[in-house]
Parts: structure tokens; C-alpha cells; sequence
């Protein structure tokens, strides 16, 4: 692969587009885990931590664990992302692509598994969203999160007020990219709401294929000819 290409990738893993479909996975995730898996967050391990925390105090230790196994994961997941990162020797694929792909086949079995496997289930999903959020981290050069939006939220308002305040475009611009990545976020969360009552655990699989679209947004013409010149080799 050649450092153009590599470049393209790098620059198209921040693209609005490749962050807007990582959002609306990233919502359709957590509506998921908590609409079809037993109330469990995917992504918002905040949730999950005051939820152990109370079951704890209440001695109801079997509860808290259903809670801490998508921390653990969420853990190693982050843990997984940084490993294929510095391991990964770039082919044809980004480094990020291939990030990408394992989510989706992660998540595609995911689809399979039965009310009996929630726990296994939301430790998938949770491991999946760290891979995620390790892995995609900015938008157009600012820091950025697809599978949450508090940090997203403080940045946008932020940014806001600094636009308005001190007349900067430039500042007004990038809070909307926030709020906008919020909104894609909650459109996610909101199809995934609708998605789990008409398809139960199955509806992981448009999750996948919003993952499939940003997967493919990373790629560039010339990287399409790199691997058509490689299958013919």
C-alpha cells in the first residue's frame, strides 16, 4: 500500500460521513443491549457501574455480575483495539478496516445467540463498542466518541459558547459537527428501539450493516485499484 493511500484512510476515518454511520451503530448498540439483552448498557458503562453499585449495597451479588461483565469486556475490548493497532502490518486493508470487520462478525453472531446467552450476548457487544471508541476517536481532527455523547455534549457546548461569545466560525462549526454526531446517535438508539420490537435479537444485524457502510467510506479509488491489482497477482 502506498503512503497516499494510507493517508487517504487516515483522513477518511475522520470524515463526518465514516463517524455519522459509526454514531447511529454506536445508538443502535446501546438500544439494543438494554431493550433486548435485560437492561443492560452496551455503551454508557456509567450506567452500568451505578446499576452494579446498587445491586451490590443490596446484596444482590448475582445482579451486580450481570453488570460487571460488559465492564470487563468494555475493558478488554480497548485492550484488543490497541493490540491490532500496533500489530497489524498494513496490507490492504487500514488497520481501522480491520477493526471494523471483526465488529461485524462479532456482532452477526451476536444475532444468534438466545435469551439464555444474554451475559455473553451484551459482553460481545460491549466488547465490540470499546474496540470502537478506541479505535475511532476524532472527527475532522477534534477528539470525538461514536458510542457515547457525554464528552461529546460538554465539547459541543463548549465550543458554543466560544463561537458566540468571541464571533469564531470556525468554533461554531465544529460544535455543530458535535450535536450533530449526537443526533446521529439518537437516531441510532431510536431505529434500534423500533428494530428490537419488531426483530428481537436479530436486529443487532443493522448494526452491522451501518458498520459494513463506514467500513466501505474508508475506502478510496486507489485503494479499490490496489486490490483489484493484488487478486490478480
Amino acid at each position: 500500500m502506498n503512503k497516499h493511500g494510507t493517508l487517504h484512510r487516515e483522513q477518511r476515518a475522520e470524515a463526518f460521513s465514516t463517524m455519522a454511520f459509526l454514531a447511529m451503530s454506536g445508538g443502535l448498540q446501546d438500544a439494543y443491549s438494554y431493550c433486548v439483552r435485560g437492561h443492560v448498557f452496551a455503551n454508557a458503562q456509567t450506567g452500568n457501574v451505578v446499576l452494579m453499585s446498587g445491586h451490590m449495597f443490596s446484596g444482590e451479588w448475582g445482579a451486580a455480575l450481570r453488570y460487571l461483565i460488559p465492564l470487563l469486556a468494555f475493558g478488554l475490548g480497548v485492550l484488543a483495539a490497541e493490540l491490532v493497532h500496533r500489530k497489524y502490518q498494513e496490507q490492504a486493508l487500514h488497520w481501522r478496516q480491520v477493526i471494523l470487520l471483526g465488529e461485524i462478525v462479532l456482532l452477526f453472531g451476536v444475532g444468534f445467540l438466545t435469551s439464555q446467552l444474554d451475559a455473553v450476548a451484551n459482553a460481545v457487544v460491549s466488547f465490540t463498542c470499546a474496540m470502537q471508541v478506541q479505535t475511532f476517536r476524532k472527527v475532522k481532527g477534534s477528539a470525538c466518541a461514536s458510542t457515547m455523547c457525554i464528552g461529546n455534549l460538554r465539547s459541543g457546548v463548549d465550543l458554543l459558547c466560544e463561537g458566540l461569545s468571541e464571533k469564531k466560525k470556525d468554533a461554531l462549526l465544529k460544535s455543530a459537527r458535535y450535536f450533530a454526531v449526537i443526533l446521529f446517535f439518537a437516531l441510532g438508539a431510536g431505529i434500534g428501539s423500533v428494530f428490537s420490537g419488531f426483530w428481537g435479537r436479530y436486529s443487532i444485524w443493522a448494526s452491522c450493516l451501518l458498520l459494513l457502510i463506514s467500513f466501505l467510506l474508508m475506502f478510496g479509488r486507489e485503494d479499490f485499484q490496489y486490490i483489484q491489482n493484488k487478486g490478480r497477482k
